[in-house]
C-alpha cells in the first residue's frame, strides 16, 4: 500500500512539471537583458516553454496554465494591454498543436526553425496589436530584436526543458 501512494505522489509531481516550468519560464521572461541602444529586452522564455510542451506533452499543459502564464507576464510587466500575451501564447499553442507531428522526433534544427516561425508570428502579432492600439505603426525594430534574441536563447531554454522532460518518467516510475 505505501508503494502505491508513493507512485501516485510521484505521478502527480511528474504531471505538474510542464505547468510549473511554463510558469517559471514566464517569470524568467521578466528578467531584462540590457542591450546598448535598445534599452532592455527580455527573451520570450514563456514562449519557449509553451512551444516545447505543445510539441512533446500537450496533454500535460492545459490551456488554463498557458493563459495564466500570459496573464502573469502582462500583469507583472505592467503592460497596458492585459491579456495580449495570454492570447499570443494560446495562439502559438494552437498553431504548434496543428503542426506537432512536423516537429516531434525530428532533428533539433527543424525544431529550432519551427520555433523561429512561431516567434516571428507571436511578435508580429504583438507588434500589429500594439500598432493598432496606438493608432500608428510602431517601429518594428524592438519586436524584430526580441524575436532574434528569443530565437538565439531557444537552445538554452530547450535544453533545460528537455532535462525536465527526461526527469518526468523517472518521477512517475
Amino acid at each position: 500500500m505505501p508503494y502505491s501512494r508513493n507512485r501516485d505522489y510521484f505521478g502527480f509531481v511528474a504531471r505538474m512539471v510542464p505547468g510549473t516550468t511554463t510558469i517559471l519560464f514566464a517569470l524568467l521572461s521578466l528578467l531584462p537583458f540590457h542591450v546598448p541602444s535598445f534599452g532592455s529586452i527580455a527573451p520570450g522564455f514563456a514562449l519557449m516553454a509553451v512551444f516545447h510542451w505543445s510539441v512533446y506533452r500537450p496533454d500535460l499543459l492545459p490551456l488554463s496554465v498557458v493563459f495564466l502564464a500570459g496573464l502573469l507576464l502582462d500583469l507583472l510587466n505592467g503592460t497596458p494591454y492585459v491579456g495580449l500575451s495570454a492570447l499570443v501564447l494560446l495562439l502559438v499553442r494552437t498553431g504548434v498543436l496543428s503542426q506537432r507531428r512536423v516537429f516531434s522526433h525530428r532533428p533539433f534544427s527543424i525544431l529550432w526553425l519551427g520555433f523561429f516561425g512561431a516567434a516571428v508570428g507571436a511578435f508580429a502579432l504583438e507588434w500589429a496589436f500594439v500598432s493598432l492600439m496606438q493608432v500608428h505603426a510602431m517601429t518594428p525594430r524592438p519586436f524584430v530584436f526580441q524575436t532574434l534574441i528569443t530565437t538565439a536563447c531557444f537552445p538554452i531554454g530547450s535544453y533545460l526543458l528537455a532535462l525536465a522532460h527526461r526527469a518526468m518518467p523517472a518521477l512517475s516510475a
